[in-house]
């Protein structure tokens, strides 16, 4: 049965065409995942499916009464709301049910014996359902899933506002699970998510009954759960039976057997066009050539999507730094209370070191205390001499209204308008992308704006939180040859163990230092 059918589906951002004529279908039960590059339009689709934006041509049709669950890193969670009630949440139409409930029994002390049958009636019917939806053990059920993401350790009588993005990311999935929906929509869900509880999503997901769609650059996880593959580029969407690995093979062998039929038939349309131009102009060649003639203009000509801009990184080296990068001296950092035992670290040229540890330990925190973004509790930090430092924020909050131009164009006024679209090229960013403004972007696009500033300053240490968020898979593998590379130093957090493994010489795990308790 079909739960949702998108027919003849067409959408673009003024003149960037982003759908063209795309039609899909999800079955219950279907485990997809919607893959393609940055910008190919896939949290565009998601937007679309979910009725926040209207498609330009086309329609979408949800089966009746299906409940629709969608992880939307944006959503508003209130000042005053703990992380328990924001949980609860998920179960409101339970709490209305019960409200309702309670409504009629106050009619009852009022009502005829014919009425209070009826009523009695009514209250049987509600009170089946709250117990079919475990009404009556909702507590255990939040507590069980908060305990899979770790949002015990965080405590569940926080507030929700007090938050760093990962853990408010957490909350959001945690809700979106405990509502089981009939559909679940889900957008770069292991995005601030930590190995762990990457983990317990892997196991949840793989034994989750109803149909989902999954947005992820993680391949391994994408692979460990799901069955289908929907492919976007070039405004069209294909389905593969399979995982991630077994779409790659079928569409590699698609790709080749297409460049091979149109090599094959561009040679046979050199050959006619050359027959009629000798052959159009004799008497006695001219029906022939006449022939060949509407047999091209018959032709159905095959056409080769046009190539997209691969990024390639490579960070521009500064003077050598001085062999000390960094040294702390019983740091304690946190803000109003300490995140960390105090820290004796050093650091020296050459090290790539990557920081793991569960959300919300201060893996952040550390980095923003040694540049000096935020003052420690206590102790100090000693930075050594020489040093260009790059920095890769982990968010960045801010509505950002200019255009890629006008953004790269802003760090290097020296550039000319040429050097600003050779550099936002190498990124991996079209034409069409280098001449929107930065807001309307994708998450990955966002990212290779910034990359971009950060390979074309001249550096010997780079400072990286959590980079490869939102990368897709050609960026990452780019990204992690460019890191590999690099002679000058690397401190970076990632919880992507395949990429961190490959760049870093050496792993802290910051769960040894931190206050909180696992």
């Amino acid at each position: 049965m079909s739960i949702l059918t998108v027919k003849n589906l067409s959408h673009g951002f003024g003149d960037r065409a982003i759908f063209n004529n795309v039609s899909f279908r999800l079955l219950k039960g279907e485990h997809i995942g919607l893959v393609g590059a940055n910008g190919e339009g896939k949290s565009t689709f998601m937007n679309i499916i979910t009725r926040k934006l209207q498609p330009d041509e086309g329609k979408v049709e949800w089966s009746k009464n299906v409940r629709v669950g969608y992880l939307d890193q944006h959503a508003v969670l209130q000042r005053g709301m703990t992380i328990r009630t924001a949980l609860q949440g998920a179960f409101q139409y339970l709490f209305d049910i019960e409200a309702q409930m309670n409504d009629i029994y106050g009619k009852m002390a009022e009502a005829t014996p014919e009425e209070l049958e009826q009523l009695l009636e009514e209250v049987g019917v509600l009170q089946d359902t709250l117990t079919n939806n475990d009404f009556y053990i909702i507590d255990a059920k939040v507590e069980e899933v908060a305990r899979g993401l770790g949002l015990d350790d965080i405590g569940l009588e926080r507030d929700v506002t007090d938050l760093s993005g990962g853990q408010r990311t957490k909350v959001l999935l945690a809700k979106l699970l405990l509502e089981k929906p009939d559909i679940l929509l889900l957008d770069e869900p292991t995005n601030y998510l930590d190995e762990k509880h990457i983990e317990w999503l892997k196991r949840y997901l793989q034994e989750y009954e109803n149909a989902f769609i999954l947005i992820s650059h993680d391949i391994p996880f994408l692979n460990s759960v799901i069955n289908l593959i929907y492919h976007m580029e070039n405004q069209e969407l294909n389905r593969y039976v399979g995982d991630y690995d077994e779409f790659m093979k079928v569409y590699e062998v698609k790709k080749q057997q297409l460049e091979s039929a149109y090599k094959k038939q561009q040679q046979e349309i050199a050959e006619l066009k050359d027959f009629v131009a000798r052959n159009k102009a004799r008497v006695s060649t001219r029906n022939m050539a006449m022939s060949r003639q509407k047999k091209l203009d018959k032709m159905d000509v095959i056409e080769l999507a046009k190539e997209k801009p691969k990024p390639e990184f490579r960070f521009k080296p500064a003077r050598t730094s001085g062999k000390l990068i960094f040294e702390t001296n019983d740091l304690v950092i946190g803000y109003d209370s300490p995140l960390s035992k105090p820290l004796n670290l050093r650091m020296e040229r050459g090290q790539k070191i990557a920081l793991v540890g569960a959300n919300g330990i201060g893996k952040t925190t550390l980095l923003k205390s040694i540049l000096g973004a935020i003052q420690p509790i206590s102790g100090s930090v000693q930075l050594g001499e020489h040093l260009h430092i790059g920095y890769f924020e982990q968010e960045v909050k801010e509505a950002n209204y200019n255009t890629c131009i006008e953004e790269i164009w802003k760090d290097f006024p020296h550039f000319t308008q040429y050097e600003v679209r050779a550099a936002l090229a190498k990124c991996g960013l079209t034409t069409k992308h280098i001449e929107s403004k930065v807001e309307v972007l994708s998450g990955g696009e966002k990212a290779k704006v910034r990359l971009c500033k950060l390979i074309n300053s001249e550096t010997n240490v780079l400072v990286l939180d959590e980079p490869t968020n939102h990368l897709d898979v050609d960026a990452k593998d780019e990204l992690m040859r460019a890191l590999k590379e690099y002679k000058g130093s690397i401190l970076l957090i990632s919880h992507e163990p395949e990429f961190y493994r490959e760049v870093a010489t050496e792993v802290w795990n910051c769960e040894s230092w931190t206050t909180k308790i696992f």
